[in-house]
C-alpha cells in the first residue's frame, strides 16, 4: 500500500505543478485547447465519412470523450482513438 500511496502523491504533485504553470498562461492554453478540439472533431467527422465510403468500419463516435482527447492531445490523440478502435475490432 505504501508504494501506491507514494505513486499517487508523486502523480498528484506533478499534476499540480502542470496546472499552476498552465494557469499562468491560461488564455493561451484555453485558445489552444479549443482550436485542437474543434479541428480534431472536424477531422474525425470527415475521416469517419471517408472510412465508411471506403467500406472500412473503424469510425469513432463524436462525443465529449473524443472531443476532450483531441483537445488535450491534438492529432496524436485522434490517431490513438482510431488505433484503440482498430485494436478493439481485432
Amino acid at each position: 500500500m505504501d508504494h501506491y500511496a507514494g505513486a499517487i502523491i508523486i502523480g498528484a504533485s506533478c499534476v499540480i505543478v502542470l496546472l499552476i504553470s498552465a494557469f499562468r498562461r491560461k488564455k493561451e492554453w484555453v485558445i489552444n485547447f479549443i482550436l485542437r478540439a474543434v479541428t480534431g472533431t472536424v477531422a474525425a467527422f470527415f475521416l469517419n465519412g471517408f472510412l465508411v465510403s471506403q467500406g472500412i468500419s473503424i469510425a469513432i463516435g463524436i462525443n465529449p470523450i473524443t472531443v476532450l482527447t483531441s483537445g488535450i492531445l491534438g492529432f496524436p490523440g485522434l490517431i490513438a482513438l482510431y488505433g484503440i478502435n482498430l485494436y478493439a475490432l481485432l
